[in-house]
């Protein structure tokens, strides 16, 4: 018997890894000489470095760098299994989450961690980069990463730019003639399934500057402020940011990512399965135990579940989905490609009460479907 766990986190409750070790435990409970596969995954977001170390059995490492409002933090990058290839998540340095609701304000907000994170990879001998940009707290279209590789941005009088993405609007000239070398002789993957642009009713800051604190008074600001910066870069280096595809997310640190680091962007979960060899591991397994969260409508247009279920008929393998809450129609279910889904939760109790006991109620959920599977076996 071979099965595979390869499930997202369940959002503010237990990580893809802890969810890993609840499948496991339920499913050794039944079938207690099955091989079990861990894969925990993410699609771009938080927790993607973590799920890529795990996966791999690479490793962490430890860093100071400064958090978006440039408060000195610990942190990390991950080296994935090869040995070569760092995984940086964006959240572990410039994400929302490290900034308290009251503080958060995208026109101050820094992605300068971000690339100090990049550059201290690159001192430790690194060259293949793995980016993932969800999460962040940030619209600065990536100046601030920039500023921490080299480039300097100035304002009219000749003074560098202070931090944020409102700074912007007052910048004159940039200077990348600093920009560490390095980055030439390196290639950058980024993980997002983002499609907008920098600008405009659907750019980065319209879209995502609520998300990150943005007043509506603000969201026109900011939009100002990236349209000009990407002037400026058109007007210096002949590229127009605005064209980009993906090029709004992160606030914009997409299209940073594209124009100066020469970076290729890609379906997060895409990048995440190939980069762990996700359709070797699950060749010959009999059944693949999947889940996040809450499957909803918003699963339907989601990549990892939809992801894990191409991959997986290509092989032959029936998936099974557990989750928090299971809102999904048997049409629905099926239309994902899910053989079943089920909510870990048996019966009345409180959002909290379930996330607070996810682990057990996942081992437990586990040796249901388990003792449903021996039927067959």
């Amino acid at each position: 018997m071979k099965i595979v766990v390869a499930p997202d986190s369940f959002k503010d409750s237990l990580s893809a890894q802890g969810v890993c070790k609840a499948a496991k435990e339920g499913i050794l409970s039944v079938f207690p000489d099955a091989e079990v596969i861990e894969l925990p995954l993410a699609d771009g977001g938080e927790g993607i470095m973590e799920s890529m170390v795990y996966a791999t059995g690479g490793k962490t490492m430890k860093t100071e760098v400064h958090d978006p409002l440039l408060r000195k933090i610990e942190s990390a990058y991950g080296v994935l299994g090869d040995g070569e290839t760092v995984i940086i998540e964006m959240a572990q340095a410039s994400g929302l989450l490290l900034v308290k609701e009251e503080e958060r304000n995208p026109l101050i907000a820094s992605s300068f961690g971000t690339g100090e994170l990049i550059r201290t990879a690159l001192d430790a001998g690194y060259r293949k980069f793995i980016i993932g940009i969800g999460g962040s707290a940030t619209n600065d279209a990536g100046a601030g990463m920039l500023r921490a590789l080299g480039i300097k941005f100035f304002d009219a009088a000749g003074k560098e730019l202070e931090d944020g993405g409102a700074e912007l609007t007052r910048l004159v000239r940039l200077d990348d003639s600093a920009l560490d070398p390095r980055i030439g002789e390196s290639t950058f993957l980024v993980a997002s399934d983002v499609r907008n642009k920098l600008c405009g009713p659907s750019g980065a800051s319209a879209i995502f500057g609520p998300q990150k604190g943005a007043a509506p008074d603000m969201v026109g600001q900011l939009d100002a402020a990236l349209g000009h910066f990407a002037d400026v870069v058109l007007e210096k280096n002949r590229v127009d940011l605005r064209s980009f595809e993906g090029g709004g997310a992160a606030g914009g640190m997409g299209a940073s990512l594209i124009a100066f680091l020469h970076a290729t962007l890609q379906s997060g979960i895409d990048l995440v399965m190939e980069t762990i060899g996700f359709a070797e591991k699950i060749r010959g397994a009999d059944l693949i135990i999947t889940g996040e969260g809450r499957l909803d409508a918003q699963t339907l247009d989601g990549k990892l579940i939809t992801g894990i279920t191409k991959a997986a008929g290509n092989a032959g393998v029936p998936v099974v989905a557990l989750a928090g809450s299971q809102a999904l129609s048997s049409e629905q279910v099926a239309e994902i490609g899910l053989v079943a889904a089920f909510s870990i939760v048996s019966g009345p109790c409180t959002v909290q009460e379930a996330m607070a006991k996810a682990e057990p109620l996942i081992t437990e959920k586990t040796i249901a479907v388990m003792n449903l599977l021996k039927l067959f076996k």
